[in-house]
């Protein structure tokens, strides 16, 4: 069959008050310092990485973009300060960590501009499968360079990972959600909670009930033939504020007072990643679709695509199927015809009749509005009556150096 390829994006409601994507929270000035290094506490899970945290600390090997100061420490050094009882427990973290490569290199900070920055900026220094964990950040990164700042209570780290086929590099996004959700419904087996449906909406980000509580970031550089990719994750356990989060949830499904812990869901999602990145990279993505279509939220969406061709607008509808090989979302219209809907960023944008068109990208522009009742989702309706869910873009990207 034919696959037409277009761009897209999924719009808000007009009457509808879109949730900031920062999370806001009170830090005292003197901490936001760039001046003011930030602490970092070099962890191994054995005797290997232990050696490799005192071999960083020693050479001051680690720092942040624009000259920005750590202070390294070692993990033994923690108990000389004194930290809220709500601080990241590493013993906590090692004891239900089982993998053989990802998040055995552990570095925790009580307050980090962005772990992704830590990760990324000091990439080849680092053992691959590092893991980057904050209490709290003031300078993290969602969609479009958007801030993202997160507040005590909500998981926040990022990891290193490093592959060699390009091709499948913008599907590993999909492996993280992934490995999210099913690290949240192993810690509900594993405590005996009420099971948490979390859900994916395509590309990466992570929903509760209707409401958005986590986002995936990805990103890479190509170096030496190989894709250095650096995997941020942000999730809300402890902070009901913006939207919501596990524990209140949990709160309300349990009738015992448990609460999420965000050293069980770091390890919990190291092991299932593990697992699902090895199936990943040696069988494909294709052999994880079925796990992933039971976690998404789009299956047999119906949805509004509309062309601007010149001064001629066609409106058609298409019903998405899943995945295309690419990543890229597969639907099919009413006229069977196939189509491969791409993700499009937050620029050309202009306001027409009380809705969003996208300006002539290439000869082609598409916008989508979903046609599943709102009742079936949690999400708010449209003008039509139909459901209108958030905009969607790759975090994904890739430089070249």
């Amino acid at each position: 069959m034919l696959v037409q390829s277009s761009r897209f994006r999924f719009l808000f409601p007009p009457i509808q008050k879109r949730i900031p994507s920062s999370l806001s929270f009170s830090v005292a000035s003197s901490a936001m310092d760039s001046a003011s290094p930030s602490m970092l506490f070099l962890c191994g899970k054995s005797s290997t990485e232990s050696e490799i945290a005192k071999s960083l600390k020693i050479n001051d090997t680690l720092n942040l973009p624009n000259g920005g100061k750590v202070s390294a420490l070692l993990q033994s050094e923690i108990n000389t300060f004194r930290f809220g009882e709500d601080a990241f427990n590493v013993d906590l973290f090692w004891n239900s960590l089982s993998t053989k490569r990802f998040g055995r290199f552990l570095i925790w900070s009580p307050l980090l501009p962005s772990t992704h920055d830590i990760v990324s900026h000091n990439f080849c220094e680092l053992p691959v499968g590092t893991v980057c964990v904050a209490d709290t950040q003031f300078k993290g990164r969602g969609r479009s360079k958007n801030a993202w700042e997160s507040p005590r209570g909500c998981l926040m780290f990022s990891f290193t990972l490093q592959m060699e086929d390009g091709k499948t590099v913008p599907l590993v996004q999909y492996v993280v959600s992934l490995a999210v959700t099913e690290a949240i419904k192993d810690v509900c087996d594993r405590n005996g909670f009420p099971f948490i449906d979390v859900r994916i909406k395509w590309p990466n980000d992570l929903y509760l009930n209707g409401l958005k509580v986590g986002g995936i970031l990805c990103t890479s550089t190509y170096k030496s033939k190989k894709f250095n990719v650096s995997s941020g994750i942000g999730f809300n356990v402890g902070n009901e504020k913006p939207t919501t989060c596990l524990n209140t949830v949990l709160k309300e499904l349990s009738t015992t007072p448990n609460e999420f812990r965000r050293e069980d869901i770091t390890a919990a999602f190291f092991n299932k990643f593990e697992m699902l990145y090895d199936i990943f990279i040696n069988q494909g993505f294709q052999t994880l679709e079925e796990l992933y279509y039971r976690t998404w939220l789009h299956s047999g969406q119906r949805v509004i695509v509309q062309e601007k061709n010149e001064d001629r607008v066609v409106e058609s509808v298409v019903t998405i199927q899943g995945l295309t090989s690419s990543g890229y979302l597969l639907a099919i219209g009413d006229d069977n015809q196939m189509c491969e809907l791409h993700p499009d960023g937050n620029r050309n944008l202009q306001k027409k009749s009380n809705r969003l068109t996208i300006q002539k990208i290439s000869g082609k522009a598409w916008i989508l509005e979903a046609l599943m009742p709102s009742s079936k989702t949690g999400f708010f309706e449209n003008t039509r009556g139909y459901q209108v869910i958030d905009t969607a873009m790759c975090y994904f990207h890739s430089s070249l150096f």
